[in-house]
């Protein structure tokens, strides 16, 4: 009898100490679901960092007056040498080899206090000397069947770099290999058909000179190192009169009469 006293003594025991464990785990409430690190005000922060440091970067390219050589690569043919001059009174020149007449005549354009100008560059398929044409005033913009597209990095999208009321949405982008400086990948927020401006990726070195831009256009990478800026760009040749030099090529036996572009 006192055997069986024991026992159940020990079974009590057990039970008042299990007990409690087990109704604990049945009742516990289920453990938190883990929370989310995403912050919204936090991502807000960098993207407006990233929007303020990319428009300090373009100012400091407005600034910027340099000559300068990029390699212009497309899906469409060979690489090209885009030779870039920003004087020092502001006006500006971008040379373009292969772009008129179905790639075989050379372009410039330039805009200087006389006006905007496109000028024919002596090339394979124009072989007589450099002459340019006016296509209006110093600010006007390159009209769409001339446009080259290569300018506008250098000139005009600055603008909407640097406006922070621009539909742009900014954030930071690895630098390709070779490339220096800082690189943004800049979408726009409008549903605009008309974009102030090329989405992609925007690279410039921390005195504002373009490094990498790489875009609807191409991708132009800077090559070498920049050199000094002149006290005003020069037209390749004269200006004349004639017709600007178009990107189509001319149909079989269409050459151009003499005295024309």
């Amino acid at each position: 009898m006192h055997a069986h006293f024991r026992a159940a003594r020990r079974l009590t025991g057990v039970l008042a100490i299990t007990l409690p464990a087990l109704l604990a785990a049945c009742t516990a409430a289920p453990p938190p679901a883990p929370v989310s690190t995403a912050d919204p005000l936090r991502a807000e922060a960098d993207a407006d960092a990233a929007r303020d440091e990319l428009a300090a970067l373009a100012a400091a390219a407005q600034d910027r007056h340099l000559t300068a050589t990029y390699t212009l690569a497309t899906a469409d043919g060979p690489a090209r040498r885009i030779s870039v001059t920003s004087a020092n009174d502001g006006s500006w020149r971008v040379d373009v080899p292969g772009w008129g007449r179905g790639g075989t005549v050379d372009v410039s354009l330039a805009a200087t206090a006389d006006g905007l100008f496109q000028c024919a560059l002596p090339s394979a398929g124009r072989p007589e000397s450099a002459s340019c044409v006016r296509l209006g005033d110093p600010d006007d913009a390159v009209p769409r069947k001339l446009d080259p597209r290569v300018e506008h990095p250098f000139t005009d999208w600055l603008d909407v770099l640097t406006d922070r009321r621009a539909a742009l949405a900014v954030s930071p982008a690895t630098p390709p290999a070779g490339v220096g400086g800082q690189c943004y990948s800049v979408e726009s927020t409008s549903a605009s058909l008309n974009a102030p401006l090329d989405v992609g990726i925007y690279c410039y070195r921390p005195d504002g000179t373009p490094s990498m831009i790489r875009a609807a256009l191409g991708t132009l990478t800077l090559t070498g190192e920049p050199g000094p800026a002149p006290a005003t760009v020069q037209l390749a040749g004269p200006v004349a009169e004639g017709e600007p030099i178009g990107r189509e090529a001319p149909p079989p036996g269409d050459s151009p009469s003499p005295g024309t572009q």
